[in-house]
């Protein structure tokens, strides 16, 4: 009685499946530890506010809730789904995440199935045999092309570089919706303050007009002289000059707006003057350290650094040996009718070891490159809080200095509106010439438009402070 050989394991995959938990065990990334920089600017506002001054969080408060105007509403929706710009970036973050994708793959042995036949004849002079001879093999064979042992993590720094480069355009594509927010609420601001500023020069224009023929009729029945005469000309034609400059600026305005919004802003309603729509909500500036979280770019350029320490690794480890594996295993056979008989199994395996000896500082020169590439983007980063520190402190001494600005244009026009009053009852009562009323006019009209744009210049702070401390970039976005 014989016994039976003992049964043993094909030695491909036994192989494959240590040296596949031997890569998973061993894999360590080579990345230097990243540690998030200090902050390079002072540690509170520049005394304009205090940081825990009442006010509403920006990052928590969504735009709809910050602007509450139904039209502006529409436009910013508008904008959200047109806008080339925003379109761009999220197409750039759609193509970064397909980056990412293809590069995770490569932490993962490509596995296919392989089937091939090949029959040949080789003539009798080119056979020691002196007789032609046909032969023929057939494989089916299951294998893995060159995966990469990612003992040193150089593969994984490749995929977190990536991963970084994806989260970076993402946060890019968020910095670029607020900043469009931002633009279309100021856009259509000053649309309106145009608006107010059109009707007040209309409305100056008509009672100039209406001044002009009163003086014509007086002064052909010789009531008045031809200088006067000619001084409400001159104050009618100033107000129709700068009723045409207005309404240019305005068509400028409109034609902005629609570009950012990428379609005809259409029939805008009729809008309340400034003064009854200043209801935006008070926002608190916090702590400078808060738009580490809040403002998307400098989220987008943190990413950014956490890729260049991942590239560090990546370099590192291209000084180490790399170890590719090659295998297949299947049936071989001479006649296809014997592919899948009993003894037809075939494998190989063809582990590769690689390091280069001399590469005339190639690989030196790749890890100083990345180790610079590192140090830009630190300074970028930085330069990024610096950036936003400062939008914020110009955005907090705007709303403080602005609101000065507009009770002082408020005191101005009510004084200007008293002297153009006074003017026109001493020149009634034939105690001051005309002159002095065309100045205390001119003076009351241009204190009109100071006063609008005054207005909307605080309004336009309100709106730079919500995108400087990032607003809503805490809400979730659908």
């Amino acid at each position: 009685m014989t016994s039976s050989p003992p049964r043993t394991t094909p030695l491909l995959p036994r192989a494959c499946a240590g040296l596949l938990a031997a890569a998973l065990a061993g894999c360590a990334s080579m990345a230097p530890r990243y540690e998030t920089p200090p902050l390079p600017v002072p540690d509170a506002w520049l005394g304009y506010v205090a940081a825990d001054a009442p006010g509403v969080d920006a990052t928590t408060l969504p735009w709809r809730d910050y602007f509450r105007d139904p039209a502006l509403q529409r436009l910013i929706e508008t904008a959200l789904a047109n806008n080339r710009d925003l379109r761009i970036a999220a197409l750039r973050t759609e193509e970064a995440r397909a980056a990412f994708r293809i590069q995770r793959a490569d932490q993962f042995p490509g596995i296919g199935i392989g089937a091939q036949g090949a029959r040949a004849r080789v003539p009798g002079d080119l056979n020691l045999t002196g007789q032609s001879v046909v032969s023929g093999e057939y494989r089916a064979e299951v294998g893995l092309s060159s995966w990469e042992l990612d003992l040193w993590g150089r593969v994984r720094s490749l995929k977190e570089s990536a991963l970084q480069a994806w989260l970076a355009t993402d946060a890019g594509r968020r910095a670029v919706e607020l900043a469009l927010v931002a633009q279309v609420a100021d856009g259509y601001h000053g649309l309106r303050e145009l608006d107010e500023r059109v009707a007040l020069a209309r409305h100056t224009v008509e009672t100039r007009q209406e001044s002009y023929r009163i003086f014509s009729r007086r002064h052909e029945v010789g009531a008045t002289s031809k200088l006067e005469l000619t001084q409400v000309q001159t104050l009618l034609t100033q107000a129709q000059a700068l009723l045409a400059q207005l309404e240019l600026a305005r068509a400028s305005q409109l034609h902005a707006l629609g570009q950012l919004i990428g379609a005809h802003p259409g029939p805008l309603p009729e809008a309340a003057p400034f003064d009854e729509t200043l209801v935006l909500a008070e926002l608190a500036p916090g702590l400078p350290s808060t738009l580490l979280v809040a403002r998307p770019d400098i989220a987008a350029a943190e990413h950014a650094l956490r890729g260049a320490h991942a590239n560090i690794g990546a370099a590192r480890a291209a000084f180490f040996p790399r170890i590719a594996l090659t295998g297949t295993w299947g049936s071989a056979s001479a006649e296809l009718d014997g592919l899948f008989e009993s003894g037809s199994r075939a494998w190989t395996f063809a582990p590769v070891l690689s390091l280069p000896i001399f590469d005339g500082g190639r690989r030196r020169a790749n890890l100083d490159l990345s180790q610079i590439r590192r140090d830009i983007a630190v300074a970028e980063y930085e330069k990024n809080i610096q950036t936003a520190f400062r939008e914020v402190a110009d955005a907090l001494a705007a709303r403080r200095w602005l609101g000065e600005q507009l009770q002082t244009a408020r005191t101005a026009l009510d004084a200007q509106a008293e002297r153009a009053r006074l003017a026109q009852l001493r020149y009634d009562n034939g105690s001051a010439a005309y002159l002095e009323v065309l100045d205390a006019q001119r003076d009351l009209l241009a204190a009109e438009q100071q006063l609008v744009q005054a207005r909307r210049a605080l309004l336009s702070s309100q709106v730079a402070l919500y995108a400087a401390l990032g607003g809503g970039t805490s809400v979730p976005t659908p």
